[in-house]
């Protein structure tokens, strides 16, 4: 039995992350030292290749916490859904 604690969150994944990552959405168990977005990213690369790949250039990837855009050094907080999607691009 571990001393850490955890919570739980379901990770989205939209478009070029989600093909690389291989699956659409996930619920996870985070560590409680997870605390900013940053954090999770940096969390998510150490959990496995196809993590790594999908979070190589975090500075592009935008993030949504419960349906809300925020930036990298936003805290997580109580949110219960992170998606995770590349930069809208188009004209």
């Amino acid at each position: 039995m571990s001393n850490a604690s955890t919570s739980t969150v379901q990770l989205r994944y939209f478009a070029w992350v989600r093909e690389k990552i291989g699956v659409a959405d996930e619920i996870r168990s985070v560590p409680d030292s997870i605390i900013t977005v940053a954090d999770l990213i940096d969390w998510l690369k150490t959990q496995g290749a196809e993590y790594q790949a999908a979070f190589a250039n975090p500075g592009i990837i935008r993030t949504a916490i419960d349906q809300k855009h925020v930036t990298n050094d936003v805290a997580l907080g109580d949110g219960k859904e992170v998606a995770f999607f590349p930069p809208v691009t188009g004209g």
